[in-house]
C-alpha cells in the first residue's frame, strides 16, 4: 500500500479539517481571529497603531466571559457583561490616585463577583472577565502609555466589538457547539464501553479493583459531558417551533443517556461471572460485543462531527447473534450455573444497547407526545431565587465562599507587594493570582505550574519573534494570531494558552517602546503571583477534599435511594418504560453525585496527606462499592422495557425498602457522625443480609428484580466496613 499516495493524503487532510472545524477550541480561536483582525485593520487604516493594546485587552476580557448559548442568550449575557465592565472601569478611574481606596474596591469586587458564580457558569464567566478588565484597566493606566481616561473607553470599545462578533457568530452558526458536545459525548461513551469490556475478561490474577477504579474515574468525565451537552441543548430551546436539527440532537442526547444507563449496569459480580464461565467463550463474546459497541460509538462521534451517516459493517449484529447462540448452548448443558440468568440479562442489555444506537438516528415527530424531551432549567428564574442561591453559599463550609476569601487575601498580599517594591508592572502579580487560583488545591497547583512554565516559554518565543520579525505590521499580525491561539486553547491546553498570551504581551510592549526589562519583570511577577496563590490554597481556608468527602458520599447514597424509588414506581405502575423528566432527573442526580465523589477522590490523591493513607484507601474502596451499587440499580432501570410487568410482590418491596432504609442510615451516619455509633449501625445494617430468598417459583421479572436487590444488599456490609475511617474524616472536618 502506498501510504503517501495523493488520494490517502487528501482523505487524511479532509478528516483533519473536519475534526478541526468542529472542535470547540477552533471555533473560539476563529471567532477571536476575526475580531482581532478587524481591530488591526481599523487601527492601521486610521493611523492609530499605538492604541491597539487597550482595544486588544478589551477584546480578550470580553472573550473570557463567553459561554455556550444561543444568540438571544448571548446578547443578554453581553449586555450584563458591559454593565459589569463599565462599573469596574469606572471604579478604577475614580480610585486610581488613591492606592488604599483602589485596594478596597478591588477586594470588594473580587469577593462580590466571585460569589456571583453561585448563579451558574454564565455569571461565573462574567465575574471572571470583569475582574480581568479591572486589572487590565489599572495596568494600562500604570504603563504610562495612555491615561486611564483614554485607555478605558478603548477597552470598553474592544469588549463591545467582540460581543457583537460573538452574538452574530452564534446567530449564523448555532449548530457547531451542539455537534461538538454530542461528538465528544459519544467518543467518551465509546471509551467507557471499552473500559467496561475489560471487566469481563475471564483471566486469572487480573487486578479487577484497578480496572474498576479506571472505569469509575472515566465515568465522571462521561457524566460531565452529559451535563454540558444538556445545557447546550437547553440554551437553544425556545417556545417557537423547534428546528429539525435540534430535534435530532435531542434524540441523540436522550439516546446517549439510555446508552450510559445500560453501559453502567451490572448484573452480577464480575469475579463470580469469570469463575462460573471460565471454561466457556461466552464472556469473551460479551467482551467482543461491548468493544464493537464502543467502536460504534466512536463512529457515531465522527458522523456527528461530519454531519453524515455512521458506517455500519454488520459485525455488531453478527456478534450478538453468536452471543445468543453461545448462551443458548450453555442453557442446554446439564447442571447449568445459577449465574446463567445474569449472563442472559447481560446479553439482552447489549442487544437493547445496539438498538438504541440505531434509534438515535431517527428524530421523533415534534407533535408526538409519546417521548418526553423536556429538560430541567437549572438557571435562577427570579432575583429572589438568585439571592437565595448566593445566600446559601455565604458560609464557611461552602467551597465557593472559601475560594472567594482566598482570592481576596491573595490579591491583598499581591497588591501590598506591588506597592512595596514599586513595580511598574506589578499588576501582573494580580493577574497571575486571578488566573491560577482555583477552588481545589490540586487544580491550583496544576494551574500555577502551567502558568509559570508557559510564561517562560512564551517570553522566549516573544523574544525570538521580535528578532525574526522587526517590522511593526508583522508584529501586529503576530499579536492578532497569538490572541486567537490564547482564546482558542485556554480551556483545553492552558500551557499553550499561557505561552501565546505571554508572547503577545511582550510583542505589544515592544511596539509601545516599553520592551526594555519586560522579560525578567514578567517572569518574576508570574513566579511571585503563583507562590502567593499556592500558599493561599494551602493556608487560607483550604478546601481539602477529605473534608468534603463524607458529605459527598452521603449525597451519593441518598440520590441512589431516590433513583431506586423512581425505578420501582414505574414497575409498580405497570405502564412500561417511561423516560419522563422526573425519572431522568433522579437518574442524572445519582450519576452526578457519583461523578462528584470520584472527582473529589482524584483531587484528594494530589493533596498533602492530611487525612492519612488509611482514610484515602477507605475512600477508594467506598467509591468502588458505591459505584458498583449504582451499577446494580442502573441495571434495574435499564431493563424496564424488556420484562413482562406484573404484580410486584410484598417480599420484593420489602427488600427494596430495606435497601433504601440502609442507604439512608449510612448517609445519616456520614452527615451526623456524633449521633451514630458502630453498634447502632450494625443493628440497622447487618440483619436481613444473610439469606437469599428462594427464586425458583417466581416469574422472570420477580427473579430479576430480587436478584439485583440482593446483589445491592450484599454490598452494604462492605460499605459499612469503611464507615470508621469515613466518620473520622467527617469529625475532622467539623
Amino acid at each position: 500500500m502506498n501510504y503517501f499516495s495523493l488520494t490517502g493524503l487528501d482523505e487524511r487532510l479532509r478528516r483533519a479539517r473536519q475534526r478541526t472545524q468542529n472542535h470547540e477550541g477552533y471555533t473560539r480561536g476563529a471567532r477571536a481571529l476575526v475580531a482581532l483582525t478587524c481591530v488591526l485593520i481599523f487601527d492601521w487604516l486610521s493611523q492609530q497603531q499605538g492604541e491597539l493594546m487597550p482595544v486588544l485587552l478589551g477584546v480578550i476580557a470580553s472573550a473570557l466571559t463567553e459561554t455556550d448559548d444561543n444568540w438571544q442568550g448571548r446578547l443578554r449575557a453581553q449586555l450584563i457583561t458591559m454593565v459589569a465592565f463599565t462599573l469596574v472601569a469606572l471604579a478604577v478611574w475614580l480610585t486610581l490616585p488613591w492606592p488604599a481606596l483602589l485596594l478596597a474596591v478591588l477586594l470588594v469586587s473580587a469577593f462580590t463577583l466571585t460569589m456571583l458564580g453561585a448563579l451558574g457558569e454564565r455569571y461565573r464567566a462574567i465575574a471572571f472577565g470583569a475582574m480581568v478588565l479591572f486589572i487590565y484597566s489599572a495596568l494600562a493606566a500604570q504603563t504610562g502609555h495612555s491615561q486611564v481616561g483614554t485607555s478605558t473607553p478603548l477597552m470598553l470599545a474592544g469588549a463591545v466589538w467582540y460581543g457583537l462578533v460573538s452574538v452574530l457568530w452564534s446567530a449564523v452558526m448555532p449548530q457547531a457547539p451542539v455537534r461538538h458536545r454530542l461528538s465528544k459525548l459519544y467518543a467518551l461513551l465509546g471509551q467507557y464501553l471499552h473500559l467496561k469490556a475489560q471487566l469481563l475478561e475471564p483471566v486469572r490474577e487480573v487486578d479487577l479493583a484497578q480496572r474498576r477504579m479506571a472505569l469509575v474515574l472515566h465515568n465522571a468525565r462521561v457524566v460531565d459531558a452529559l451535563n454540558v451537552t444538556k445545557e447546550s441543548l437547553f440554551s437553544r430551546l425556545s417556545q417557537s417551533q423547534t428546528p429539525s436539527w435540534l430535534l435530532l440532537s435531542m434524540q441523540q442526547y436522550l439516546a446517549a443517556q439510555d446508552i450510559h444507563e445500560r453501559a453502567s449496569s451490572s448484573h452480577e459480580d464480575y469475579q463470580v461471572l469469570s469463575t462460573a464461565f471460565f471454561h466457556s467463550d461466552a464472556l469473551y463474546r460479551c467482551q467482543r460485543v461491548l468493544n464493537l459497541l464502543g467502536e460504534q460509538a466512536f463512529r457515531f462521534a465522527v458522523a456527528i462531527r461530519a454531519q453524515a451517516e455512521p458506517v455500519h459493517q454488520g459485525a455488531t449484529a453478527r456478534s450478538i447473534e453468536d452471543l445468543h447462540a453461545a448462551i443458548h448452548h450453555l442453557g442446554g448443558l446439564p447442571g447449568a450455573h445459577r449465574s446463567l440468568p445474569a449472563l442472559n440479562a447481560l446479553s439482552n442489555n447489549l442487544t437493547a444497547m445496539a438498538s438504541v444506537f440505531a434509534g438515535a438516528l431517527k428524530p421523533v415527530d415534534p407533535v408526538d407526545g409519546s417521548v418526553d424531551q423536556s429538560l430541567l432549567d437549572r438557571q435562577p428564574g427570579t432575583l429572589r431565587e438568585a439571592w437565595t442561591r448566593i445566600r446559601t453559599q455565604l458560609q464557611v463550609r461552602s467551597p465557593l465562599f472559601r475560594h472567594a476569601i482566598r482570592l481576596v487575601v491573595s490579591l491583598a498580599v499581591g497588591f501590598c507587594i506591588m506597592l512595596t517594591t514599586n513595580d511598574p508592572h506589578g499588576y501582573w502579580i494580580l493577574l497571575t493570582i486571578l488566573f491560577v487560583s482555583q477552588q481545589q488545591y490540586a487544580a491550583t497547583l496544576t494551574r500555577l505550574m502551567q502558568r509559570t512554565l508557559g510564561t517562560a516559554f512564551g517570553l522566549s518565543l516573544g523574544w525570538a519573534l521580535i528578532q525574526l520579525f522587526p517590522t511593526p505590521l508583522m508584529q501586529s499580525a503576530l499579536i492578532v494570531l497569538l490572541g486567537a491561539v490564547f482564546l482558542g486553547s485556554r480551556h483545553t491546553r492552558y500551557l499553550l494558552a499561557t505561552v501565546a498570551v505571554s508572547a503577545l504581551l511582550l510583542l505589544s510592549f515592544h511596539q509601545m517602546g516599553m520592551g526594555q526589562g519586560v522579560i525578567p519583570t514578567r517572569l518574576l511577577d508570574t513566579v511571585v503571583g503563583s507562590v502567593i496563590a499556592g500558599l493561599a490554597a494551602w493556608l487560607v481556608l483550604p478546601n481539602w477534599q477529605f473534608r468534603q468527602w463524607p458529605g459527598l458520599a452521603a449525597r451519593a447514597l441518598r440520590t441512589q435511594a431516590i433513583y431506586l424509588h423512581e425505578i420501582l414506581a414505574q414497575y409498580q405502575a405497570q405502564a412500561g418504560k417511561q423516560d419522563n423528566l422526573s425519572y431522568r432527573l433522579a437518574r442524572r442526580n445519582a450519576h452526578n453525585a457519583d461523578a462528584a465523589l470520584s472527582s473529589a477522590y482524584s483531587a484528594m490523591l494530589k493533596e498533602p496527606s492530611r487525612g492519612g493513607s488509611a482514610q484515602k484507601e477507605a475512600s477508594g474502596r467506598f467509591l468502588i462499592y458505591s459505584h458498583t451499587l449504582l451499577n446494580y440499580i442502573s441495571a434495574i432501570g435499564a431493563h424496564r422495557d424488556e420484562l413482562v410487568f406484573g404484580h410486584v410482590d410484598a417480599g420484593l418491596l420489602a427488600s427494596a425498602a430495606t435497601l433504601q432504609r440502609q442507604l439512608g442510615v449510612l448517609a445519616l451516619a456520614l452527615e451526623r457522625p456524633q449521633d451514630a455509633s458502630p453498634e447502632a449501625l450494625a443493628k440497622d445494617l447487618l440483619p436481613q443480609l444473610g439469606a437469599d430468598q428462594a427464586l425458583e417459583d417466581v416469574g422472570a421479572m420477580q427473579h430479576f428484580l430480587q436478584t439485583q436487590l440482593q446483589l445491592a444488599l450484599r454490598l452494604m456490609p462492605y460499605l459499612f466496613e469503611q464507615m470508621p475511617q469515613m466518620v473520622k474524616m467527617r469529625l475532622s472536618a467539623t
